[in-house]
């Protein structure tokens, strides 16, 4: 079983100038058309069991619609799975995860690049320590983002404060914990308890580092993920099926840790 857990599509109307605008801001040519058919042609491509879609509320306003746009889509399943999402500027945070939680969401996304926030502000801290109380998932872009490189808003160092100011108990950590800034995750991040996902690793980091951060941080809290439009879901899976990892450890990646996150094990 393979689950894909950072991915993202649009909305049909949206789709087609959402993905030009991404694609032309970043320099990178998407693998999908941005859709949730793109995706599971995809998966079906790549022999992906389930894809988790992890949406960004870009403006507080977008909160409504985005949450039943997720649910929508866990309901009607076909293989995709949908977190919400939040910003840190909605008012009452601790009612507005409670409504996340009753509309059957499993987990949040947040990005501190597209939302223009440092990931170690009091508003972030609040979000962390509601998501926990709840039970939920929270999935929260890691490091450089590749559009947005200046600021860092999600600098290792500032997850690393909020981390050990809340103590979450869910919190994934994407692209490896901090893109680009591999070094940092090894020396401040990998052991913590924390999850990292896999998300758009590219040729950025090397098999070697990749492998030293895994095995330091331990298999179990790792969660192979995409960035599908961004990544290829088959080429990243042929790149981890490539390294020398034991088959356990590979179980644990593709889908182990997700299942048990999920409360599926």
């Amino acid at each position: 079983m393979i689950i894909d857990f950072h991915t993202h599509t649009f909305p049909e109307k949206i789709a087609k100038a959402s993905i030009e605008s991404l694609s032309k801001c970043s320099g990178i040519t998407p693998h999908t058309d941005g859709t949730a058919d793109g995706l599971r042609r995809s998966m079906e491509e790549a022999c992906v069991d389930l894809s988790v879609i992890l949406p960004v509320v870009t403006r507080p306003a977008q909160f409504e619609t985005v949450n039943r746009v997720a649910a929508r889509i866990c309901e009607a399943g076909g293989g995709l799975l949908s977190f919400g999402g939040i910003h840190p500027d909605c008012s009452d945070i601790r009612q507005k995860i409670r409504e996340i939680k009753a509309l059957g969401l499993k987990g949040i996304k947040i990005h501190p690049a597209y939302q223009e926030v440092y990931m170690d502000d009091i508003r972030y801290l609040r979000i962390l320590d509601a998501a926990t109380e709840q039970g939920l998932i929270i999935s929260v872009h890691a490091g450089v983002d590749i559009g947005l490189p200046e600021p860092v808003y999600a600098a290792v160092e500032k997850i690393l404060y909020a981390v050990r100011e809340t103590k979450p108990e869910k919190l994934v950590l994407a692209h490896l914990g901090g893109w680009k800034e591999w070094d940092a995750v090894e020396e401040l991040i990998a052991g913590e308890k924390v999850y990292l996902d896999t998300a758009f690793l590219e040729d950025y980091i090397s098999d070697e580092q990749l492998l030293r951060i895994i095995r330091r941080h331990g298999a179990e809290r790792i969660l192979f993920g995409t960035d599908c439009p961004w990544s290829g879901q088959r080429e990243s899976i042929e790149r981890f099926k490539k390294l020398s990892l034991t088959e356990e450890e590979r179980t644990l990646i593709f889908s182990g840790n997700a299942e048990r996150l999920f409360g599926l094990k």
